[in-house]
């Protein structure tokens, strides 16, 4: 793996390839939820959100006049943060306008924005979809009060409901909600009780994320304090398993170990993420990835800002990865899907042969009972599941 120098990378030095997604993080949030490792900061005013979005289109720009990273290969969208909504509404129209004026968005088929039900209003919404975005998130956590205190949640679980009755009216047929299980202090019936509301708001999607403690976040302090105590690792396994025998009862099965859909209601960006596409990310702390080589842009936004100033990428953690690095790693992404690893699939990425890269891994952790396979590939068997991150870790190894 050879690392470059963060301050010299320029879209000039990648392989040119068509970007299949396009990620734009917008920082700002009114509050920072405890279990949140995120980049967002909380002390804003509409000067430096202006500020922002003027950078923002101009970094655009950039990747506009490069060779490397032809966005007429674009096919998804997805804003994420921070809370993309706590922008004011017309700068958030200059945003999405001004996005379609310096890529070509004509093929995209997916536009996501995540939405804080504690923001969300009619108005908003519709402007979100008159500018052609098709598909909102919302972060709903827990329907329970003190569950959401727990999180540091400012919103009240009646207001998720209330979200989405505004998106539906501004058109939206694309919904998806978040939920988080393995809360301090939830019990398997808690969690039951708000799985089944999630159900009950009847979106296409549900991801459901098994609380992790983020080391210097909040809560990552609190449990080292003893201020909390983390879920059992049995009742959190339970509660996993309870959430994908549910879902796929009443007809959300899952299609990668923390997102539910119904059929043909997949995250289509998320699925580009997983199959090793390549995709460039707009904003401070975006991430990309052209061709084996990835970055993220500076986590912090006078630097990001100074960076565009400047007319460079804020790239940081700069990788090339070597041809069998990246199929490696492409293993493990396509392990995480319910499907796993095709070999076909993973042959036209890579143009190698996964049954021989992959044999011994495969072999080894089949006869332990972890993955099952035949001749199109190779997926975690029930039990594997409950160690996907390990299983992970030997693909990479080898």
């Amino acid at each position: 793996m050879m690392q470059t120098n963060p301050g010299h990378l320029t879209p000039q030095m990648l392989p040119k390839a068509m970007a299949e997604g396009l990620y734009v993080h917008v920082p700002f949030c009114f509050h920072k939820c405890h279990y949140c490792d995120f980049y967002s900061i909380t002390r804003q005013d509409e000067g430096r959100m202006e500020k922002f979005v003027e950078r923002l289109l101009r970094e655009a720009e950039v990747w506009e006049r490069s060779v490397a990273g032809q966005s007429n290969g674009l096919r998804t969208v997805f804003f994420g943060g921070g809370t993309p909504s706590l922008l004011p509404l017309e700068m958030m129209r200059k945003i999405l306008q001004g996005l379609k004026l310096r890529f070509d968005l004509s093929a995209v088929d997916e536009w996501t924005v995540e939405v804080n039900p504690a923001t969300a209003t009619l108005e908003y919404c519709q402007m979100l979809k008159q500018e052609g975005v098709n598909r909102l998130s919302f972060g709903a956590q827990s329907f329970s009060v003190n569950e959401l205190a727990t999180l540091e949640r400012h919103h009240e679980p009646g207001q998720v409901s209330e979200s989405l009755q505004l998106a539906k009216r501004a058109g939206f047929e694309r919904l998806n909600i978040d939920l988080i299980y393995a809360i301090p202090g939830q019990t398997l019936e808690s969690w039951k009780h708000s799985l089944e509301m999630g159900v009950a708001l009847g979106t296409g999607h549900i991801s459901c994320y098994g609380l992790t403690y983020e080391p210097n976040t909040p809560m990552a302090v609190k449990k080292r304090l003893g201020v909390v105590k983390g879920a059992e690792e049995s009742l959190e396994l339970e509660m996993f398993r309870h959430t994908r025998r549910r879902l796929a009862e009443v007809g959300w099965p899952a299609y990668e170990i923390s997102n539910y859909a119904k059929k043909g209601e997949e995250c289509r960006h998320n699925l580009m993420y997983w199959r090793g596409g390549n995709y460039i990310g707009l904003g401070p702390s975006g991430a990309s990835h052209m061709e084996g080589w990835r970055w993220r842009n500076r986590p912090h936004l006078r630097e990001w800002e100074e960076a565009v100033d400047e007319g460079r990428l804020a790239a940081v953690e700069v990788e090339q990865l070597s041809a069998e690095q990246r199929a490696r790693e492409l293993g493990m992404l396509m392990l995480r899907l319910c499907r796993g690893v095709n070999y076909e699939e993973f042959a036209g990425r890579m143009g190698m042969d996964g049954r021989a890269l992959f044999s011994g891994v495969v072999q080894r952790l089949t006869k332990h009972g972890l993955l099952e396979g035949d001749q199109s590939g190779f997926w975690l068997s029930e039990g594997g599941l409950a160690v996907a991150d390990a299983i992970a870790a030997e693909l990479l190894r080898g």
